[in-house]
């Protein structure tokens, strides 16, 4: 467990952000939504000398994130946060919850002008909180990638990390702000591009977890005691090479086109976990694609793999 935090004073140099007081660079903070992203990320502007001074949570689970990140932060209805989030609002919600739960602010008349009203949803921009923008607050997408787990310890893994930030011009200083006071770096996504951004992130991280997991229990189908111990040096140095080297750091039997291997992979991935086969079909066709347009795997030494798998697919599909 991490050590608790202990809020540092919030840089008070350079001019302040549109509409927050030029004589104090501090930050009245509400957070709507105490799941894993907004406990987190309201310790962390607690911890960069922020007030955090209302925060929504009401089950058992957001209580006990809510008593190791924020323990001294009351708790409130989102209307009553909204009022008490003089400068920003932080609203972390899922996805398919965000334009309700801004909608609902809206027409119950808890936000006001000039207040920034923030979401981290890593696939929504700025359209959602039109409603918001309609009565005079200003809006803010600010997503951090990263995983979380709603305990201390991801505070210590925020250094560093990116933000997709979509921001109006004018408020683009204070978003950049915000982001260093959470330790991280701004990455300027376009209102149109986020949904392709948190595609790219959501395939390659939650699908990494789901690809994890059944290797994991292929391995423990063949007989394997302990898989974390077999996976984890050989993924994470697939990991740091794929980041390092791209489509160059691909190896095994479809970037050497080994139709053989990968036929009896299929046959008895189907004889003992028939539900792993489609994933292994796609992303085996995927990864020949990738070897060929990348010169590691020629055409010409590519037929037998690609016939495997289509008539493999034939028969999935049958």
């Amino acid at each position: 467990m991490s050590a608790p935090l202990r809020p540092r004073p919030a840089d008070l140099t350079g001019s302040a952000a549109p509409g927050i007081p030029a004589t104090s660079r501090l930050l009245t903070v509400g957070v709507v939504g105490a799941g894993r992203v907004g406990a987190v990320l309201g310790a962390a502007l607690v911890a960069a000398g922020h007030r955090v001074v209302a925060v929504t949570g009401d089950s058992g689970a957001s209580r006990a994130r809510l008593a190791l990140l924020l323990p001294e932060v009351p708790r409130r209805p989102a209307a009553a946060v909204a009022h008490a989030a003089a400068d920003l609002l932080l609203i972390a919600v899922p996805d398919d919850a965000l334009a309700g739960v801004v909608t609902d602010l809206a027409d119950r008349g808890a936000l006001r002008p000039g207040q920034v009203v923030a979401h981290t949803s890593g696939a929504h921009g700025l359209t959602v909180l039109t409603p918001a923008a309609a009565v005079g607050a200003r809006p803010l997408a600010l997503h951090p990638a990263m995983t979380f787990t709603g305990t201390p310890d991801d505070l210590a893994r925020l250094a560093g990390i990116s933000y997709g930030v979509t921001a109006p011009a004018e408020l683009r200083p204070l978003a950049a702000r915000l982001v260093a006071d959470l330790g991280g770096v701004p990455e300027w996504v376009a209102e149109s591009d986020r949904p392709l951004y948190h595609a790219a992130l959501a395939h390659g991280a939650n699908h990494l977890v789901t690809l994890v997991n059944e290797a994991t229990d292929r391995l423990r189908d063949a007989g394997v005691a302990r898989p974390e111990k077999v996976l984890a040096p050989l993924l994470r140095a697939a990991l740091e090479n794929a980041l390092r080297l791209g489509d160059d750091a691909l190896t095994g039997p479809v970037s050497r086109g080994d139709a053989g291997t990968v036929q009896r992979h299929l046959a008895r991935l189907a004889a003992t976990a028939p539900e792993s086969v489609p994933a292994y079909l796609a992303l085996a066709r995927r990864t020949a694609d990738r070897a060929i347009a990348a010169g590691r795997l020629r055409p010409v030494d590519a037929q037998s793999l690609l016939g495997v798998l289509a008539d493999t697919a034939r028969e999935v599909a049958a």
